[in-house]
């Protein structure tokens, strides 16, 4: 068991994809944060992942072989794998944002470069936090850090171009939204703690940040035991150019056709009509409704900065983290 009051990695373990192009890229920079990590007192070795979905089996094993820090470097994808397979385990997980979005990295503020990061890790907090479980259909639930969505964004995933997505970055993701301007969306029904909405897009989210860019769940916190969920009404893609524009200037709760709430659980159902509606965990498709997501409370260890742990304390009062 890890002591949090008092914690200080001694052995580290950073997971890394090593066929991601941006990693791959900047290796060299990966094996200088085993030197950043060594001035620090901490012995870290490089682990690359083995196949697509290996890195959360990969991060329990190197816990039961004695590593009480595991460092996830990639992008989101790879975070939301070795976040899985720490689910409930008191070891603390630290990123090194290495992808196109970086979502968790952007919500606190974390260096963009791997060997600035590396050099904070020993200045970072132990923080737990909640997750998110998300099941879709009779599937197996599967945990998420940040966030979900089901509709618009997903269906946007959906279409991405990978190979656009390795040149242009987060480019790639605004061509395949403005190639939905015109096309029909769906809309179904979303539950809330027992609340009945519509929506054709349903955001639940942990984080505020959304893509690196924006910030549609304002009032999230990866501190807080429940979600936002932003809630967006319309049939015609087009509807959507105002909820953006309103997103960037921080009023979007303020628009006819967008509910903003706080939940524990949220159920999307499948249209009655039978047509397929997309969803995402942390920016990976996972699936079509219907879904359901539920908070899973002190479900990780974070290392946070602890500017952010101080921020996030002042703006929803909560206590302070072990």
């Amino acid at each position: 068991m890890v002591n949090l009051e008092s914690f200080h990695a001694k052995r580290a373990a950073i997971i890394y994809n090593p066929v991601a192009r941006k990693v791959s890229r900047t290796r060299h920079l990966l094996q200088r944060t085993i030197e950043a990590l060594a001035r620090q007192g901490i012995e870290a070795n490089l682990v690359g992942t083995t196949a697509p979905g290996t890195a959360g089996a990969q991060a329990r094993r190197l816990i039961d072989a004695g590593s009480d820090l595991i460092i996830a470097a990639g992008g989101d994808g790879t975070i939301h794998e070795v976040a899985e397979g720490m689910l409930h385990s008191s070891v603390p997980l630290a990123i090194l944002p290495g992808g196109t979005a970086n979502v968790l990295a952007s919500e606190m503020r974390l260096p963009a470069q791997f060997e600035t990061a590396a050099e904070r890790i020993s200045k970072l907090k132990p923080c737990r936090i909640a997750m998110g479980r998300l099941r879709l259909n009779e599937s197996r639930p599967r945990p998420f850090l940040c966030m979900a969505g089901a509709g618009l964004d997903a269906a946007i995933i959906c279409r991405l171009n990978l190979d656009l997505k390795a040149v242009m970055g987060k480019l790639a993701y605004y061509a395949a939204g403005f190639s939905h301007i015109w096309r029909p969306l769906t809309e179904f029904e979303v539950i809330v703690d027992d609340r009945r909405f519509e929506a054709s897009f349903a955001l639940i989210s942990r984080v505020r940040n959304y893509g690196g860019d924006l910030e549609i769940a304002r009032g999230a916190s990866l501190l807080r035991n429940d979600f936002e969920v932003v809630l967006f009404r319309g049939t015609q893609s087009i509807r959507y150019l105002p909820y953006l524009a309103a997103v960037a200037l921080g009023q979007v709760a303020r628009l006819k056709g967008v509910t903003v709430l706080r939940g524990r659980s949220v159920v999307c159902r499948q249209p009655k009509s039978g047509e397929d509606v997309y969803v995402q965990a942390d920016g990976e498709l996972a699936g079509r409704l219907s879904m359901t997501a539920e908070i899973v409370p002190d479900a990780l260890t974070l290392l946070v900065p602890p500017e952010f742990l101080a921020r996030e304390q002042a703006l929803i009062s909560v206590p302070a983290c072990a």
